[in-house]
């Protein structure tokens, strides 16, 4: 593929946001014409999005950056129905004050990375509900059914792979992609929006979106996937033994997920450093050739910037400071997520593997009596001899706290009352 000319595809490509593109020439010569009005949608299933969600974000932060209007669709009306999309089983169906609460949570991250407003080049937010939801069915099939082959739609892989595992797709699912293509209309009608972004997985879908424009009101839509993301070792991005890395510190604190990118594999730091930062170029080239020791020192610094996006230059570096703390000193932070226990009970002593436990190291006490029969329990940086050892306050430090380890990466503070 040739060097785009347009300044936000240049960025784009170099940084490997670009995975496909209905039309890469067309789509440079309008951003090269300086108008472009794009949106991404996001449904509204949990309070909060994660870290797999973070690309499309990226995105649409760089097309305002470029001089362009972003467009936040919030799926309010197609979280009803459910994106099959990647998807082995159906979605849990969610009520009404369910899909509100869960938009309210996604909004509050949006505000850290884009700049809303009334201006040109101000980011828009919209729910899909507002012509989603008023649809007569009958209508609707009639004017818009005409225009999509069922036969192609089986063909789908969001569809295909239900169907190769014999796994059940409701008919309810099934018109998901249907109400996807509408919304980029309804957007290209109401706003001129011309570009659909999304993850490589909704290729189908948004191809969808654009031959309907052609073919009901004939207009020209395009549409870019953006790759999905694994590790280096083959994890799902945004997926981690204890869950999801969401975005809204309400449900991840801003030292986990600073933790998160500063334990990052070292083969996957220059890449995230492209994609989830804006340092430029030629310095993220300096820094993913450091070798050795130097490396840790880069990943502090792609923790630092990816957690001073989302939470904010002043909690990413308290984030920071804690993990000096904590890890390279000798003590605990009061910032160090943790637990409260009452002195009274700390004066008794809680056996270590209840304490584990509590303070959300493991699980379960059995996954703590594991852990530390294993060896990976700590108290104070000592290993923790006995899954019975009583912690007390003899085990204070000078903070006034006990620290708590599962393992050499994840820690907790214990804090009496």
């Amino acid at each position: 593929m040739q060097q785009p000319k347009s300044e936000f595809l240049r960025v784009l490509t170099a940084r490997g946001y670009v995975h496909q593109c209905t039309d890469m020439d067309g789509l440079d010569r309008l951003a090269s014409d300086g108008t472009l009005i794009a949106y991404e949608g996001f449904d509204c299933t949990a309070p909060s999005l994660h870290v797999g969600n973070l690309v499309g974000i990226m995105v649409l932060r760089h097309l305002q950056r470029a001089g362009y209007r972003p467009i936040v669709l919030m799926g309010g009306g197609t979280t009803k129905v459910g994106d099959p999309s990647g998807k082995e089983e159906s979605r849990q169906i969610l009520s009404e004050a369910e899909i509100a609460a869960n938009m309210a949570g996604i909004k509050q991250v949006f505000a850290r990375f884009l700049e809303f407003g009334d201006g040109p080049t101000d980011a828009l937010m919209v729910n899909n509900a507002d012509w989603l939801d008023p649809l007569e069915y009958i209508p609707f099939l009639r004017e818009f059914g005409p225009h999509f082959s069922v036969n192609r739609m089986l063909a789908m892989d969001s569809v295909k792979l239900r169907l190769d595992r014999q796994q059940p797709l409701s008919f309810l699912e099934f018109n998901y992609m249907v109400l996807q293509a509408y919304d980029f209309l309804e957007l290209a009608r109401r706003y001129d929006c011309v570009l659909q972004i999304g993850g490589s997985d909704q290729w189908g879908n948004i191809v969808n979106g654009v031959e309907l424009g052609r073919r009901v009101d004939n207009r020209t839509l395009y549409g870019l996937t953006s790759p999905l993301l694994t590790t280096s070792s083959g994890t799902k991005m945004g997926k981690t033994a204890d869950g999801a890395v969401w975005l809204n510190e309400r449900m991840l604190s801003a030292y986990d997920y600073w933790q998160f990118w500063r334990n990052a594999d070292d083969a996957d730091v220059g890449r995230f450093l492209r994609l989830f930062t804006e340092l430029p170029l030629d310095e993220i080239e300096r820094l993913e050739r450091l070798q050795g020791d130097e490396i840790n020192e880069t990943k502090k610094i792609l923790a630092n910037e990816v957690t001073s996006l989302c939470h904010g230059p002043e909690a990413s570096q308290m984030a920071a400071e804690t993990a000096r703390n904590t890890f390279e000193g000798s003590g605990v932070s009061e910032n160090l997520q943790g637990i409260d226990v009452p002195r009274a009970e700390l004066n008794e002593g809680v056996a270590a593997f209840e304490l584990l436990h509590r303070a959300g190291l493991c699980s379960s006490r059995g996954e703590a009596r594991r852990l530390i029969k294993g060896g990976g329990g700590r108290v104070n940086d000592i290993v923790i001899g006995d899954e019975a050892q009583l912690i007390t306050l003899d085990h204070l430090g000078a903070e006034g706290l006990i620290k708590l380890s599962a393992g050499k990466k994840r820690h907790a503070r214990v804090k009496p009352t």
